[in-house]
């Protein structure tokens, strides 16, 4: 271990903000890993419970079953069965959660995405730097001091090298949170039409009960004996 570090602090000042970019690219890493797995959920098994509870009637029990899991999708889930509950549009209260879900779930990739851009330039930059430091030398003393000029030039791989080590790592981590916020995002547009679908066929159950009940009450009214006497005496009233 000693002479891994003695073999990166070759690679010149370079180092230090390479050494940064390592530290923010794991700690990211590690925090974005922790948080998806603490936050995912089953889409389609949970899909299927509120399903169920919705068509029985049971909009509470299917509240609570949304409120039970962690994750973006039953967030949206219970923002658009809440709406449904209390008489408003389950549609823009889904959509307005998912718009408040979104940056939690993009938060902090854009620090791996700088990182991969950034980490080979200051690789970059540390092979320049040390091949300055090379000429500096060769320009001073001639080619008669061998070790300074290898030094420079050790300098300036070693420089490469871990700028592209740490641009590698960051882009591997990144692209794979990158899928896996897409396909969350996805799965959070699929659940949410379908649930607004499912309220949207609630409410013209409802609501085609209850013009049928209507409907029957005022014939049942009409038929009723006290209902003919009073239209028959109105028809025997003179108008005049």
């Amino acid at each position: 271990m000693p002479a891994f570090l003695h073999t990166l602090a070759m690679g010149g000042p370079v180092m230090v903000p390479l050494a940064v970019c390592s530290f923010l690219s794991v700690a990211v890493i590690i925090e974005r890993a922790w948080f998806y797995r603490r936050t995912a959920s089953d889409g389609r098994c949970l899909m299927e419970q509120v399903r169920a509870a919705v068509e029985r009637e049971e909009l509470a029990y299917a509240l609570e079953l949304c409120q039970r899991v962690r994750g973006p999708l039953p967030q949206v889930l219970a923002a658009g069965i809440a709406a449904a509950w209390q008489g408003r549009d389950p549609d823009k209260a889904m959509e307005e959660r998912a718009l408040d879900a979104l940056p939690r779930i993009n938060q902090r990739l854009v620090v791996l995405d700088t990182v991969v851009t950034l980490a080979p330039l200051l690789g970059l930059l540390g092979t320049v730097t040390g091949m300055i430091r090379s000429f500096h030398i060769v320009a001073q003393v001639g080619m008669s001091h061998p070790t300074g000029i290898t030094a420079g030039v050790a300098e300036a791989l070693i420089a490469t090298a871990t700028g592209l080590v740490i641009a590698i790592y960051s882009l591997v981590a990144y692209n794979y949170f990158l899928d896996h916020v897409k396909h969350v995002v996805g799965e959070i547009e699929v659940r949410a039409t379908q649930l607004a679908n499912l309220l949207a066929e609630r409410r013209a159950v409802i609501s085609g009960t209850a013009a049928a009940d209507v409907e029957q009450a005022h014939v049942a009214r009409a038929s009723s004996p006290v209902e003919r006497r009073s239209y028959a005496a109105e028809a025997a009233v003179p108008h005049g």
